[in-house]
């Protein structure tokens, strides 16, 4: 038996509905195209990488709390995960066309749709994320699965459903910043972007929800972004003010 969802006590829950926000006010889209394979990982230059959202450490916010049941702590941060990954996404999704993303990639890897049936299926981007989403919104608006009332119980598959959406969130977060990163740019949003990503592998490496086989091929990327940002230069004092005598002094030539 579980307790009810409060989302109140989700501290990162909040944090991430405050990112939403933000990415709902933007409108203005960029004219850029797809970048070409071959070229330089711009995501992974210290002027983007160091911008972010918040500046503490992300760990905190995904221990689970001695309070809260593991079941209804992933449920919960799994479920807004959900809805923020696709929310980032919509904010590019007219520039992830058929024509500009014929697969759905990252780095060096092709993703490829599996159905129910396990029939093995190459897709666009496009079309491959709106099976993702659609799969995934199927999961978590299931209350057979995802249950929200009081004294209703999880099912058995519980955990391995929640690794099946995190998988498929993380191949969405990789064809974002291979792909899409620089139109992200020019809306202004990486530092939503790489909050959210930092965010969201903290929580799967926290709970063993994605095998590192598939998180691998963003490693140098999760790095940078899990590690906490350096702390500011400190200001250099100022100079003294020039006392009166050394104002009125006349250099001779």
């Amino acid at each position: 038996m579980h307790s009810q969802r409060n989302p109140n006590r989700l501290s990162c829950k909040m944090v991430l509905q405050a990112v939403g926000k933000v990415l709902r006010k933007s409108k203005t889209k960029p004219n850029g195209k797809k970048p070409p394979a071959e070229e330089k990982k711009l995501y992974l230059e210290p002027d983007y990488t160091k911008i972010r959202v918040v500046d503490f450490d992300l760990k905190e916010l995904v221990v689970l709390p001695r309070e809260i049941d593991l079941n209804e702590w992933l449920a919960s941060n799994t479920t807004t995960f959900f809805n923020l990954i696709n929310l980032q996404y919509s904010t590019i999704s007219e520039f992830c066309t058929g024509d500009t993303c014929q697969t759905m990639t990252a780095c060096n890897t092709t993703y490829y749709w599996y159905d129910e049936k396990g029939k093995k299926t190459k897709c666009t981007a496009p079309q491959y994320v709106d099976f993702v989403m659609s799969a995934c919104q199927k999961l978590v608006t299931d209350e057979e699965i995802f249950p929200t009332k009081y004294g209703k119980e999880f099912p058995n598959s519980f955990e391995s459903l929640v690794k099946k959406i995190c998988r498929y969130l993380f191949h969405v977060l990789a064809h974002l910043y291979w792909a899409h990163f620089k139109e992200t740019v020019a809306l202004d949003l990486q530092g939503h972007l790489n909050t959210l990503y930092a965010h969201f592998i903290v929580f799967v490496r926290e709970f063993n929800l994605v095998d590192t086989k598939e998180t691998c091929i963003m490693d140098d990327l999760s790095e940078i972004l899990c590690s906490p940002l350096p702390p500011a230069p400190t200001p250099a004092p100022s100079a003294p003010a020039p006392s009166p005598s050394s104002q009125n002094h006349v250099t001779e030539r």
